[in-house]
């Protein structure tokens, strides 16, 4: 059995100025704002933590109550059009995911393309179809709210500092 490629695709208007939304991405610290508690995540990467290409990236995580070390790398990185992170060492078989930035009336346009395979095979498949992918869903639901909220303008816009937690020394 040949292995299954899945990819999630989410695109979301913010209306803030394109150099101003990229450089709150290239800001790795804020991937602990948006990411949901649940997870647990933390960057173990010691700071600042200067985003291009070839910069490495350690996290900790819990799947399912699960404790998961997590290293990416930059693979790409162009200012104000799109980065790209690879897993090297984590949950999945293989992680891909391509943010991409354009501006837009009234604001900036982000893609975030996630391409990734699970690991074991038709177990890997099964616990796709039980859980992986609706919690991947659950998680960009999350990002999108909290971007929404961090980033939006109006009266429900609020702002938040980057970082939910303290680094670890």
């Amino acid at each position: 059995m040949g292995r299954m490629t899945h990819r999630l695709e989410r695109t979301q208007t913010i209306r803030r100025p394109l150099p101003e939304v990229f450089a709150f991405f290239a800001d790795a610290e804020n991937l602990e704002a948006i990411t949901p508690d649940f997870l647990h995540f933390r960057i173990l990467t010691p700071r600042p933590i200067e985003l291009r290409a070839g910069t490495l990236l350690d996290y900790e995580l819990r799947l399912h109550g699960i404790p998961v070390r997590w290293r990416t790398r930059i693979e790409t990185f162009e200012p104000n059009r799109e980065f790209t992170d690879v897993q090297l060492r984590g949950p999945y078989r293989r992680w891909h995911h391509t943010h991409s930035f354009r501006e837009v009336a009234g604001g900036t346009e982000m893609t975030d393309v996630v391409e990734y395979e699970l690991p074991l095979g038709p177990l890997g498949s099964i616990a796709h179809a039980l859980f992986v992918h609706r919690s991947l869903k659950r998680i960009f639901d999350y990002r999108r709210d909290r971007i929404d909220q961090m980033l939006g303008i109006g009266a429900g816009a609020t702002r938040i500092k980057p970082s939910r937690r303290p680094p670890i020394e």
